[in-house]
């Protein structure tokens, strides 16, 4: 059977995949959400969810760098990545070893596309189905709430020294939008900044995450004087998509309470 990755990459697989490598945390949520918990056998550091997992799972790095001489041990039937988590060279190398898919999500309709993909790959679809309408009908719900709130013009902190936000282009980006939040850069991906450049921005409400950088309260006197407010955010609800986004989508309803 042949099948396309997000990236448009083609590979071939002979029968529904068992053996199961995800080196990206939210897909591996999404796994186990979709009732693949027993086909997954190896994971990275970082798929932290659910509990308990990685503990019952072979680890094998980084995002950015894995074993490849236990992905091969593992003799996996398919291997999951993403073209923002985990480098080219070690997508080339895990091609090696395995067929790979590639995913790319910067909105939600890729979303949508990814769950879907993977019911299909791992005859899994009616599962896939009631998760993607169970997340359209949670959107459905917050649009409404949305629909009350004025509109902000925030910046989103990913990390600390030297400082970088999220731009255009990102998953974060589309759920800064889903909360009518307005981002107040228009560069691509994740620009650096300096509190200089900040003093001239016209920003109500600056977003500090929990990850990857652990922004603290102790952080937020760094902006004092350049936005109204400067709030913590669980960098999950914002940055990780898969399953994930129907428990953010409840989350993001506490911005407009």
């Amino acid at each position: 059977m042949q099948f396309q990755d997000q990236l448009q990459r083609s590979f071939e697989l002979t029968s529904i995949p068992k053996r199961i490598i995800s080196l990206v945390p939210s897909q591996t949520e999404l796994l186990v959400d979709c009732g693949l918990e027993d086909s997954i056998v190896g994971v990275t550091h970082f798929c932290v969810h659910p509990e308990g997992l990685r503990d019952r799972k072979t680890s094998l790095g980084g995002t950015k760098k894995v074993n490849l001489r236990k992905v091969r041990d593992l003799k996996p039937d398919i291997i999951l990545c993403n073209k923002e988590e985990n480098t080219r060279e070690m997508v080339n190398a895990l091609t090696e070893i395995a067929p790979v898919h590639c995913s790319d999500v910067a909105n939600l309709d890729d979303n949508a596309e990814l769950i879907r993909m993977y019911g299909e790959l791992f005859d899994k679809s009616k599962v896939a189905n009631i998760l993607i309408q169970n997340i359209d009908d949670s959107l459905k719900k917050l649009v409404r709430i949305v629909s009350k709130s004025k509109s902000r013009r925030v910046a989103y902190f990913i990390w600390n020294e030297p400082l970088m936000v999220a731009g255009q282009g990102t998953f974060i980006n589309e759920m800064l939008a889903v909360n009518k939040m307005i981002n107040v850069f228009d560069l691509d991906r994740y620009p650096e900044t300096d509190l200089d450049i900040l003093r001239t921005m016209e920003i109500d409400e600056i977003l500090l995450s929990s990850e990857p950088f652990p922004f603290e309260d102790k952080h937020k006197k760094t902006f004092s004087g350049i936005a109204e407010k400067v709030s913590l955010v669980d960098g999950e609800y914002f940055s990780w998509y898969g399953s994930r986004v129907l428990k953010g989508l409840k989350y993001f309803r506490q911005f407009h309470s």
